[in-house]
Order: C-alpha cells, then structure tokens, then sequence
C-alpha cells in the first residue's frame, strides 16, 4: 500500500489524470461544453492508463467512487449541468487524492 502515491504518478502526457482533470473544471467554469467533453475523455483516457499500475495496492473502494464520480460529471456535461458536473469533478479529485495516502 504504500507504493501508491509512486504508482499514480504520470509517467507521460497520457496518464497525467489531476491535470486533466484540471482542465475538464476550467472548461465546465467556462460553460464550454464541448472542450468539457473532449478533455473528459483524456481523462477518462489517462485514468485507464493509470488503473492497471495501482489495482492492487490501492483502496478498491476508493477506485470503484472514482470511477463513478467520473460517470456522473459524463451526465452532468452531457446536461450541461454545471453545479453538477462540478460536484462531481471535485469528488473525483478527492478520490484521487486520497489514493495512497
């Protein structure tokens, strides 16, 4: 468990899920929906990509909620829903943190 924080760690432009997600909350402030979803998808994208490295020594909780809270801010931009894709994007942020630590 404790090789997580390591784990999550980008290794790439690809796997950098906190800035991507980083972007997908600018865009949502910014009511840009379009640029919402696109960012979403890396996220989404570099989530996949960091899923495998830290299946096994994290929380699995912690990483079933994330993947949710990823589900919900799709529906809420897909609404453009702004209150509620932006609760969700800072739930997914906070499972992310919490991961390996």
């Amino acid at each position: 468990m404790v090789s997580g924080s390591y784990l999550k760690q980008a290794r790439g432009e690809n796997d950098n899920f906190p800035d991507n997600l980083t972007l997908v909350k600018e865009n949502v402030r910014k009511a840009d929906w379009e640029s919402a979803q696109h960012h979403l998808e890396d996220t989404e994208k570099a989530w996949e990509e960091v899923l495998p490295r830290i299946q096994f020594s994290m929380e699995r909780g912690e990483i079933n909620n994330l993947t949710v809270s990823l589900a919900r801010a799709r529906a809420a931009i897909m609404a453009q829903d702004k209150p509620g894709a932006l609760m969700e994007l800072e739930e997914a942020a906070s499972h992310w943190h919490r991961l390996g630590n």
